[in-house]
This record gives C-alpha cells, sequence and structure tokens, in this order.
C-alpha cells in the first residue's frame, strides 16, 4: 500500500511540474505575440484597525492590474482566470 501512495505521490508531482513547464511555455509564445497579460479592473478595499478590536473599511476605487493569461502566476502576476473571481482587494 506504501508503494502505491509513494508511485502516486511520484506521478502527481511529474504531472504538476510538466503542467508548470507547459504553461510557461504558452506563457512566452504569447509574449512574442504581445498577448501574454491582460488588464483587469479590481476594486481595492482598506482595512483599518481601530481600537477596540474594531476595525474600518474604506474603499479606496477601482484599479486596473496586469495579470498573466496562464493558469499559474507568472512574472509577479496572478492568473487572470484568478484575478476575475476575485476583484476585491483588502489592503491592511
Amino acid at each position: 500500500m506504501k508503494r502505491v501512495l509513494v508511485r502516486i505521490a511520484q506521478f502527481s508531482l511529474v504531472f504538476v511540474l510538466l503542467l508548470y513547464a507547459g504553461d510557461w511555455v504558452v506563457l512566452h509564445m504569447r509574449m512574442s505575440r504581445q498577448s501574454a497579460f491582460r488588464i483587469v479592473q479590481v476594486d481595492q478595499f482598506l482595512a483599518t484597525p481601530l481600537k477596540g478590536h474594531k476595525e474600518e473599511f474604506d474603499y479606496l476605487g477601482e484599479v486596473a492590474q496586469l495579470c498573466a493569461r496562464s493558469i499559474f502566476p507568472h512574472a509577479s502576476n496572478p492568473p487572470c482566470w484568478w484575478l476575475e473571481r476575485h476583484r476585491r482587494q483588502w489592503e491592511q
């Protein structure tokens, strides 16, 4: 049983590494056509701690954020599929 679990872990690791490598290759192919990144409008909020363990929330406005058209984050940019689903960003 232990041998089977080790094999599954090895195959999973190889699969994730191959998926990341393929994602990186596709992103760099898109960079040559200048379609690797996109801009998504996100709402930013500021959470300010107050006395008595309370917080004040302030709306900072809508900001354009750069995202990578990929499965994984690349070049310090989140993937667009994730950023489109999480349009609210909280600053501390």
